[in-house]
């Protein structure tokens, strides 16, 4: 969780200003997952072609979410994230 945004899911359990609903997205080429949303900052998992990303929010290049298959929050590229298509059905 960050301080200024939480997942939709988490509402019942913590206080954010704003909450989102994931977008599951899957990881196209292999990525870290950053602590932060420099590319120099910490990483703490390598996600791997076919991993689910769960992303809450996107900022410039990076997006910010939870590594499902590693349980961990955190930014990735967002350029190796496969996005849903526009209008597409859940």
């Amino acid at each position: 969780m960050r301080p200024d945004i939480a997942d939709i899911r988490l509402a019942d359990q913590v206080f954010a200003p704003h909450y989102a609903v994931a977008m599951p997205t899957i990881v196209s080429s292999p990525s870290p997952l950053r602590l932060e949303r420099d590319a120099a900052s910490e990483v703490v998992a390598s996600l791997q072609p076919g991993d689910l990303f769960e992303v809450l929010e996107i900022a410039g290049v990076s997006a910010w979410g939870m590594a499902v298959g590693v349980g961990l929050v955190g930014y990735i590229d967002r350029t190796v994230l496969e996005l849903p298509a526009a209008g597409a059905a859940a």
